[in-house]
């Protein structure tokens, strides 16, 4: 974005565009999210049987991804994107989210089958990213939205100590982020071959 001239001023040929502070709200909450894993990691580890622990796991991963949604908002709403955020923001994402998951898998808790198809579609979308940065930027689906809100619901359920019966819901949640992460996964590589061709 240019810097505007006040009024009635000669605008000035080459005037430098405003550069957006790399230490701001938006990145710091980003920096904050991916600080939070290892708290995360300690307090799911710690938990054992204690409730206590187990909740504090809970509330540490939903504090995260409440971040995740009200860093992007700001840094759009205020012009407070930068390269540092494009880059970080979904290492952070996919560094919660993957603690996450091994940590319940390597608990016992979730089958690796569920994690691994998770980690796989998620690496191989970062991949394709870079395959086709130079031709353009494949902008977030609602689709792919989704995905990340049913992947902390799903994984929220998990953290959190509910009772047996809740079982059921707690699958039929995973199912549905399994079944949105495939889904949009597919879609994302044929939108970067699409991409690519153009380009």
């Amino acid at each position: 974005m240019s810097a505007t001239p006040a009024d009635g001023a000669t605008p000035e040929v080459g005037v430098a565009a405003v550069r957006v502070p790399l230490v701001n709200i938006a990145n710091i909450l980003t920096v904050t999210r991916l600080a939070l894993v290892p708290v995360f990691l300690l307090t799911l580890f710690a938990a054992d049987e204690s409730t206590g622990w187990r909740l504090a796991a809970a509330l540490v991963f939903a504090v995260a991804s409440i971040t995740d949604h009200v860093d992007g908002r700001l840094a759009r709403k205020f012009g407070l994107v930068t390269d540092f955020g494009k880059v970080i923001d979904p290492i952070a994402d996919k560094a919660l989210t993957g603690a996450a998951l091994f940590g319940l898998s390597i608990l016992g808790e979730l089958p690796w089958w569920v994690t691994l198809t998770i980690a796989v579609r998620e690496v191989g979308v970062t991949l394709l990213r870079f395959w086709v940065i130079r031709y353009g930027v494949i902008a977030a689906s609602p689709g792919g939205k989704a995905k990340t809100l049913a992947q902390i619901v799903a994984i929220g359920m998990f953290l959190l100590p509910l009772p047996g019966w809740f079982d059921p819901v707690e699958w039929t949640a995973m199912g549905i982020a399994l079944v949105l992460t495939i889904v949009t996964g597919v879609d994302y590589v044929i939108r970067a071959i699409r991409l690519r061709a153009r380009g």
